[in-house]
């Protein structure tokens, strides 16, 4: 990507406040579903389980689309591509809202995913290049705080406002949020255009960089490692909450806790270096992890034990993304995408890898599990890093 602007040439954190918003609408959008399902499945007639493939199916669209509209839009000016993926997310939740049966609502989760996956992408590129080079881990950690918002505050709010009136409403509200960051982007955005080389071949050269490839590999497993306790954070802490609503004191903290990790890490990788911070994260979260098990018997302890587990894990998005960044250069859009195809693939894999776990040797052992993969992933981290930047 390139741009006419230099990084002094605009007051890149107004900016990237408006992309976060942005990112705060889609990821609501991705997160809420959860908590509404047995509305959704009443609505439509369908079983809780059948509901549920909602879920799947924005995932599993949203990292197939990431990468493939990245190459489709990768000629257009980044203030278009981002207009156009929020107008792509309206219309899917529109259909969502309207549609009368189970199949339409299916494919128009498809369509939502598509905008998000785009639009989550194409803002933290866009806010990276803004601030250019020595404040790019503050800019992505800015975008990235309208995602981990959307966990803490958004799903919630959705939630609350689709059992007071009906799942169609948080659907509408949502849509409604993300159309308030089109005004901005589209008048305020200062004009950043693609490189002159986008394309297919301009896509698979990141690629061809096995640095590149080590980030992307990393992050599968750095995420697949950190969403086995989440996932299965009912199991884990079972005996301290009893499954009763002491489990929600624990899902705030962690996301209280991951939001504050994120805007320290995006500042430390400034500073530091991504590849040094995420080292120093994934180990001592291995060791968070070993740790895990002694917190399950009382509230104290598990809260205590998910806020600094909430912390870490979330100092993990934003370096990845600047190291990703970094090495890229000119195909920042692209790999940045091809990021949000690992995480949500990484997701993917920690419902079915902590599956087995539960089911082979207990809820205790799982963070064990994700302890040995920080580690892994400290150990993969470091070697695609032994030939320099």
């Amino acid at each position: 990507m390139t741009s006419s602007l230099t990084p002094t040439a605009v007051r890149w954190r107004p900016h990237a406040a408006v992309l976060a918003f942005g990112a705060f609408a889609v990821g609501t959008d991705g997160f809420v579903i959860a908590g509404l399902l047995p509305s959704v499945a009443a609505s439509l007639h369908v079983s809780v389980a059948a509901a549920g493939q909602l879920v799947t199916v924005f995932s599993i669209a949203y990292a197939v689309l990431a990468p493939v509209l990245a190459v489709l839009t990768a000629s257009w000016s980044r203030r278009t591509v981002l207009v156009a993926a929020l107008a792509v997310f309206a219309v899917g939740n529109a259909i969502t809202a309207l549609a009368p049966d189970y199949g339409l609502v299916l494919v128009s989760r498809a369509i939502a995913a598509a905008g998000a996956a785009l639009f989550t992408a194409t803002a933290s590129a866009t806010a990276a290049l803004l601030a250019g080079e020595r404040e790019r881990g503050r800019a992505i950690a800015i975008v990235m705080f309208g995602m981990t918002s959307s966990l803490v505050l958004g799903a919630p709010l959705g939630t609350v406002v689709g059992d007071r009136l009906d799942w169609r409403a948080t659907i509408w509200l949502v849509t409604a949020l993300g159309m308030l960051a089109v005004p901005p982007i589209a008048l305020r955005l200062p004009a950043v255009a693609a490189g002159a080389t986008a394309g297919l071949r301009a896509f698979l050269a990141p690629l061809g960089d096995r640095r590149v490839l080590g980030v992307l590999l990393t992050t599968v497993v750095a995420f697949t490692g950190i969403y086995i306790p989440y996932t299965y954070i009912s199991e884990i802490f079972a005996p301290a909450t009893g499954g009763g609503a002491l489990l929600a004191v624990l899902l705030l903290a962690f996301g209280v806790a991951g939001t504050a990790g994120n805007l320290a890490a995006g500042k430390l990788a400034d500073r530091r270096g991504p590849r040094e911070v995420i080292i120093a994260v994934t180990l001592i979260l291995a060791v968070v992890f070993v740790l895990m098990p002694l917190g399950r018997g009382t509230i104290a302890a598990a809260v205590v034990t998910t806020l600094v587990a909430g912390f870490l894990s979330f100092s993990v998005t934003t370096p990845q993304q600047h190291l990703l960044i970094t090495l890229a250069r000119h195909g920042a859009g692209m790999v940045t995408s091809l990021y949000q195809s690992a995480v949500y693939l990484a997701v993917s894999l920690s419902g079915a890898v902590g599956a087995l776990g539960l089911a082979g040797w207990g809820a205790a052992a799982l963070p064990y599990m994700a302890a040995a993969l920080m580690a892994v992933t400290a150990g993969l981290t470091y070697l695609s890093g032994r030939g320099g930047h």
